[in-house]
């Protein structure tokens, strides 16, 4: 009865989030059903999944000791599917390699379509070594009345087992293949003849037998001649010569579309109708396993200390340190919304684009820290601060070079200049302009040999600032020449 109340509880409070990690979950979860159903080592796969189910009953259940055990076993399950499936996940890989170096959607060919390139791939290889080759594609129209001699077959078409039956040296070579869908009815069968051959010169046997049965039937031969290595087919009383496989294929799927049309069914009932057992199964197991990891109806507080931002500061005025940079935020929610938080991106976000007084009282709120929507702000500490800014004003000074140490015995100084001359700064209103000076780092002249250009920071006294994006270098250029001269 607690299981089900747990149940009722976690459905109730069921997030769009959670929707789609359950079928984000019982996809994965299906594909990896529809990988290992046909391998061998699906036992295995069974067997890890019987004991993930022991372990979320376990949890239930409170069964200390089985959910410790258990957890240990799945700490190294890794490795031991890394053994135990290396071969299967190594094609599974090279698969989804191959899918991403795809541009477009592929869709997976039908039976038909898989036939029609069975039959065009055989055909073209056949017509390449001058092999004989007859082959009949049955349309609606049943054959047995035309039909003399050959032998069942009912195989899985393939290009294997026609060649096969077209080697020269076996038995049913010279008769007729049968095919209808993609599976190989009968072999070494007897064609009806043609009687009205005349228009089309002088034909082989297989070539009449052809038209004798597209004359009877509506059923498309194909012929491969053996002495020219020529592609015919018969169709609707014609026999048509082929140029090349291209135009052979051309021909088949239009058969298959005329004469064995696709059902249409709606992709997403077809979806739906495809493997519904295993997609069920799916399901099922994403919802309990969302229900055992996922959910958590215990809300849990924790404390953060989050750095400070401040944002769009005037170009004008300018926050005095000491300021303060770091807020203590207490969050709360599910025990899992702290598992997927990134404490590296927590922060309080002040917009001071309205500073417009030396002193500034902010109150704190919540929606200045950027948390994920599972958990929300239950406290602010401080709840408020105090913003002391100054107002600055905008200034043009000329550019001091400050020097230190002499220039080298034989080298007479001619000039020495920096570009910019002067510098556009900010600085505190409360500085008497006549008292700033803008210098450059000194430039030792003891280094200088020759005429040089030099790169060089300026330095601001206390209460001056660059604007923004204003260039804090400057470039001087020292000429020299020699005392000997």
């Amino acid at each position: 009865m607690d299981l089900i109340n747990a149940a009722l509880s976690a459905i109730k409070t069921i997030r769009v989030q959670d929707i789609l990690d359950i079928v984000i979950i019982a996809i994965m979860i299906f594909a990896f059903f529809s990988w290992f159903k046909t391998r061998a080592s699906r036992f295995v796969l069974i067997g890890i999944i019987l004991l993930g189910g022991v372990y979320i009953a376990a949890r239930f259940l409170q069964l200390y000791l089985t959910t410790i055990v258990l957890q240990s076993f799945f700490a190294i399950v890794l490795f031991v599917l890394v053994v135990i499936f290396q071969e299967d996940l190594r094609n599974l890989f090279e698969k989804l390699a191959l899918l991403g170096n795809l541009r477009k959607k592929v869709r997976p060919l039908s039976p038909l379509e898989k036939a029609s390139e069975i039959i065009t791939h055989t055909v073209a290889n056949l017509a390449k070594k001058k092999i004989g080759a007859l082959i009949v594609l049955q349309g609606e129209d049943r054959l047995d009345r035309h039909l003399n001699g050959g032998t069942a077959l009912d195989g899985l078409l393939s290009e294997p087992l026609l060649e096969s039956i077209f080697d020269p040296y076996s038995e049913g070579h010279d008769g007729a293949v049968l095919i209808k869908g993609d599976r190989v009815k009968m072999f070494g069968c007897h064609l009806p003849l043609s009687s009205n051959t005349a228009k089309y010169g002088t034909i082989g046997l297989r070539h009449t037998a052809a038209l004798g049965l597209a004359e009877r039937s509506d059923a498309l031969c194909i012929v491969v001649s053996e002495e020219t290595g020529n592609i015919s087919v018969a169709h609707q009383n014609n026999l048509t010569k082929i140029n090349n496989a291209s135009v052979l294929h051309n021909e088949l799927d239009n058969f298959y579309a005329r004469e064995i049309p696709a059902k249409k069914r709606h992709p997403a009932i077809t979806w739906l109708k495809e493997n519904s057992k295993e997609k069920i199964i799916s399901l099922i197991l994403a919802c309990l396993l969302w229900f055992a990891f996922g959910y958590q109806k215990e809300i849990v507080r924790r404390n953060f200390i989050i750095p400070i931002e401040y944002r769009n500061v005037p170009l004008h005025w300018h926050i005095d340190e000491p300021r303060l940079t770091e807020v203590k935020v207490i969050l709360q929610g599910p025990q899992q919304a702290f598992y997927l938080l990134d404490e590296r991106f927590l922060k309080l976000s002040l917009d001071l684009s309205t500073v417009s007084k030396t002193k500034q009282e902010i109150i704190l709120s919540k929606d200045m820290v950027n948390v994920p929507s599972n958990l929300s702000i239950t406290e602010i500490k401080p709840e408020k601060i105090y913003i002391y800014a100054t107002r600055l004003i905008a200034g043009t000074f000329p550019l001091k070079i400050v020097t230190n140490n002499s220039l080298p015995k034989n080298l007479i100084l001619q000039k020495i200049s920096a570009v910019p001359s002067k510098i556009d700064i900010l600085y505190d209103s409360r500085i008497n302009p006549q008292k700033i000076k803008i210098e450059t780092e000194p430039i030792d002249l003891k280094k200088i040999s020759s005429a040089s250009t030099i790169d060089t920071k300026i330095v601001l006294p206390t209460g001056a600032y660059f604007p923004e994006g204003k260039p804090t270098t400057t470039r001087v250029m020292i000429s020299v020449r020699n005392k000997a001269r």
